[in-house]
């Protein structure tokens, strides 16, 4: 196949071969109109395509326009298709694979990176992502492969070695935590035991619930320490997400993520705020996290075998939602501290500081009628404090150390104490709007 372009200067273009069609008497030119060029000379712009000597060509021709520079001709061609479309030899095939390969490859990787640059998560996604990386082999967790999702929960994993609460950092409570370790630990530790046994497995889900600071979160802290079991601190917030559905897949990804780490229990503090009663003024992907969430924890596809544990906490069981009650069948009930259990409250915590032998724990616990344990701790707090508030001020300072606690620090350190819980009851009461 041979192809032509002819430049030709105030020429008209001549055709010998195939049959030619004139333009219409309206397309020419009329006297008196001038003509007009395309530059200082006239151009004429022409296609010609020969066919090749021998061709045969049985397809459709196709049909070419050729203009001249007076706008006086216009001739069509027909051009056998042939002559136009050739098939590719193997070189070019190939590189026209390798052409298109490697634009797909830069559209996709191009797309991925905007998508990544208009995430305002992203960085949150990789240092939650290295923080799980970290913790799974401080628990001895290999070989493991872990979702996306599941990344993002693992990050809330709890090493017990970075754990400084004991059993023995808890007093008042020993009932308890007599109780917590036969029904909920050891039939997890002791699994063999109760192989045979449906009423014996441990439970699915437990609540501690009572007034702020007596205890709940330390029972908790000192189970992941001394539990031996995979802990997930879980908070709310890392179940929200601004898109829609990524709060399902999250709730899924907490429990696949306990399977594969179990025996595991689950953490919620404050789980009234998350797992409060549902009504119609929720939000529908709040309902829907919620529902996924109780369907994975006891629902239709849930395995009976499974070796995982909810475990919760919250000052306002009455919240919480009848259906969440009904899937954490043992409940602790927190109570304010009695008087010998204060006592023992002030023992543990002056246990390692310098107090003078004569205080006596029986009449200061006796004073504090209605203080919880995070109070007691704040009033030994602030009796250490005189001591330190002494040295400071001291007009001639002949010591260089610090007097110990006497028992008129704990009784100023009380007065101050109940003076702020008073001031806090009557705040409370100025709220209170009467019918």
């Amino acid at each position: 196949m041979e192809s032509a372009v002819a430049l030709s200067s105030r020429a008209s273009l001549q055709t010998t071969t195939g049959p030619a069609s004139k333009m219409p008497s309206s397309a020419q030119a009329s006297p008196g109109r001038k003509r007009q060029s395309l530059g200082d000379e006239g151009v004429t712009v022409g296609l010609i395509a020969t066919q090749l000597k021998g061709s045969t060509a049985k397809t459709k021709p196709l049909q070419t326009i050729i203009i001249s520079d007076d706008y006086e001709k216009m001739e069509l061609k027909e051009i056998p298709i042939d002559n136009i479309i050739q098939p590719l030899n193997r070189n070019e095939a190939i590189g026209l694979i390798l052409r298109l390969t490697a634009f797909g490859a830069v559209t996709y990787f191009t797309i991925k990176w905007m998508a990544d640059a208009i995430d305002p998560t992203r960085k949150q996604k990789a240092e939650a992502q290295k923080q799980a990386e970290k913790l799974m082999r401080q628990i001895g967790v290999q070989k493991v492969k872990l979702s996306e999702y599941e990344m993002s929960i693992a990050a809330h994993l709890v090493d017990p070695l970075t754990m400084q609460i004991t059993w023995h950092d808890i007093a008042g409570l020993d009932e308890v935590l007599t109780e917590l370790k036969d029904t909920v630990i050891f039939p997890i530790q002791n699994r063999d035991l109760f192989k045979g046994s449906r009423l014996l497995q441990p439970p699915k889900g437990v609540l501690l619930y009572g007034p702020p600071g007596c205890g709940k979160t330390l029972i908790a802290k000192a189970t992941a320490k001394e539990a031996g079991l995979r802990f997930i601190n879980l908070q709310p917030s890392t179940l929200t997400d601004k898109w829609y559905g990524e709060s399902q897949k999250l709730a899924a990804a907490v429990f696949s993520l306990a399977v594969k780490l179990q025996p595991s229990i689950i953490f919620i503090d404050e789980i009234d705020s998350f797992l409060r009663s549902r009504s119609n003024s929720d939000h529908e992907a709040t309902a829907m996290m919620k529902a996924q969430f109780m369907s994975l924890w006891d629902g239709l596809d849930t395995d009976f075998n499974c070796q995982v544990i909810i475990m919760g906490a919250t000052n306002r069981p009455q919240d919480l939602d009848s259906a969440i009650l009904r899937r954490m069948p043992t409940k602790f009930h927190i109570f304010q501290p009695n008087a010998k259990q204060r006592e023992d409250i002030l023992k543990l915590i002056l246990k390692n500081e310098n107090v003078e032998s004569a205080v006596d724990f029986d009449e200061i616990a006796k004073q504090t009628d209605g203080f919880s344990g995070s109070d007691l701790r704040e009033m030994c707090r602030d009796a250490a404090l005189l001591c330190v508030h002494e040295f400071v001020h001291q007009e001639s300072p002949n010591e260089d150390f610090i007097r110990p606690i006497r028992q008129d620090d704990l009784q100023r350190a009380l007065e101050k104490m109940k003076k702020s819980k008073s001031a806090g009851l009557q705040e409370a009461f100025m709220h209170i709007t009467l019918d």
